[in-house]
């Protein structure tokens, strides 16, 4: 799935040394500045300065806090979320009130005991479905042929190679899914048993995820992929953040599995689990919940038609593979993303034909607004600005940047179209797309909006991140951008 187009002098070896492209192999990767390398995640304040540079013991407290703390409370406490969400849902009636008296009556330490003690720890049926979905994703990811697609050239001077047959395994899965349920039904039985034995699914994942993360600090540690990789000397932020920007395992390139083949792909698989769980249970197809799996469908496949354009965002680019991203693709995005999905099976609402249709339409235009902004900006890089935007030729930055390696590369800030707007103006269809198949819940209660709460935290994040990010990359090119392109998100809002 992935290869990787090394500079010429460090070419044919491929895993290369920073210090020196000439240089013998060595068992483990260099290390690095934790505080540049972590700044991609944590970011810096809102006038895009450095906050985490300070004197004496303030600095140190500053770095305990954020490489060692925050790690340590974000690799213990995240997991009861998505465990929390599943217990809302079936044991407190998808009711966050009826959760937190639960809360207040048990008091919180019995609380936890209880949410646990509601769990199946492990299961046989999950560990099998699991594994053999894994197994059924990489022979796909391996042997489906697509065309090939570049990356971006990476800080060390690497450009990654992908095949892009991530639409085409998402058909064959789905179309996969379809036969087995046939199939299944035929013989009494039914896929949503995944429904009723989530939480197996949820820890069982989890615990997974675990083990996989630390396999990828020690392959990190030891047997780097490519010279972007390196340890920090903190065994906690490595294992949290990551070594590896590009790792491959057996030829795998393990971020296009974790996102794409895994969590992106189970999202849409649980979908209609739920939707065909809502149609046992009730005995008709209920309009709410057509219309935000329709949605929620239509969005991921637009995700996998897009896919090549992925892989030159800021989770691939930027974020290296350690437990932030590989939990949150293999745990975190089955469990949350599906949460309104898994809501309505439970709490159906009847819609009626007008409303219906009106949400599904206005769904329809955001995720094509949303898929057009990011089309602009592969277009106009793709030719090099010539083409038409809007009817007339586009107005670039020609922001020229250098690598570590002192190589001099070149890219356009496109100044047109929806990035002439607001530098993520694509944030807001997204967003809007994501309340429209989520209001189909109605405003009984607020579980069915965690998603939109989490994705509107995480996309202003985002902002902040690619700014402090950019800045630092293409310098006084982006100074220039920002002035022509003032707001992030909403003109004369943010």
């Amino acid at each position: 799935m992935h290869n990787y187009r090394l500079p010429v002098k460090m070419r044919p070896s491929f895993v290369d040394k920073p210090t020196s492209p000439s240089s013998s192999s060595s068992s483990s990767p260099p290390s690095y500045s934790i505080e540049k390398d972590s700044k991609r995640y944590f970011g810096s304040n809102g006038n895009g300065k450095d906050c985490s540079k300070r004197n004496g013991s303030s600095s140190s407290l500053r770095n305990f806090l954020h490489f060692t703390f925050v790690p340590i409370c974000l690799l213990t406490l995240i997991p009861n979320l998505v465990v929390l969400i599943w217990y809302t849902v079936m044991e407190c009636d998808g009711s966050f009130s009826v959760m937190l008296w639960h809360v207040s009556h048990l008091g919180p330490a019995g609380f936890i005991i209880n949410l646990w003690s509601s769990v199946n720890i492990f299961s046989p049926l999950a560990a099998s479905v699991i594994f053999l979905y894994s197994i059924w994703a990489l022979v796909l990811m391996k042997f489906i042929p697509g065309p090939r697609t570049e990356g971006p050239v990476t800080p060390r001077g690497n450009v990654p190679v992908y095949k892009d047959n991530g639409l085409a395994c998402y058909v064959i899965t789905m179309a996969a899914f379809v036969v087995l349920t046939v199939a299944l039904k035929l013989t009494g039985r039914t896929p949503t048993v995944i429904y009723d034995r989530f939480d197996e699914f949820i820890v069982t994942m989890t615990v997974v995820s675990y083990i996989f993360c630390l396999v990828l600090y020690v392959k990190g540690l030891y047997w780097p992929s490519t010279n972007d990789s390196g340890s920090s000397g903190n065994f906690v932020f490595d294992y949290f953040w990551g070594l590896e920007l590009y790792p491959r395992i057996f030829g795998i390139d393990v971020k296009v599995f974790t996102n794409c083949r895994f969590g992106m792909t189970v999202w849409p698989l649980l979908v209609c689990v739920f939707m065909l769980k809502s149609y046992e249970l009730h005995g008709e197809i209920v309009d709410s919940a057509l219309v935000s799996t329709i949605l929620q469908l239509v969005y991921i496949t637009k995700f996998f038609y897009w896919e090549a354009g992925y892989m030159r965002t800021m989770d691939i680019k930027l974020d290296r593979a350690g437990y932030y991203i590989c939990w949150g693709c293999l745990v975190y995005v089955p469990g949350m993303y599906t949460s309104v999905s898994m809501y309505l099976v439970t709490h159906p609402v009847h819609l009626g034909p007008m409303l219906s249709g009106l949400i599904l339409a206005a769904g329809l235009v955001s995720c094509w607004l949303n898929y057009i902004a990011d089309r602009q900006k592969q277009v106009v890089r793709r030719t090099d600005g010539n083409c038409e935007i809007w009817g007339r030729k586009p107005e670039v930055i020609r922001a020229t940047y250098r690598l570590e390696n002192g190589q001099a590369h070149q890219s356009l800030l496109l100044v047109s179209g929806f990035w002439g707007i607001a530098r993520h103006f694509h944030y807001v269809p997204e967003l809007l797309l994501a309340f429209l198949w989520t209001v189909p819940a109605l405003f009984q209660n607020l579980l069915p909006f965690s998603y939109l709460i989490y994705l509107f935290c995480l996309l202003i994040h985002r902002t902040h991140r690619d700014d402090f990010e950019c800045k630092n990359k293409y310098k006084e090119h982006w100074n220039e951008y920002v002035c022509r392109v003032p707001y992030k998100v909403i003109p004369y809002v943010f």
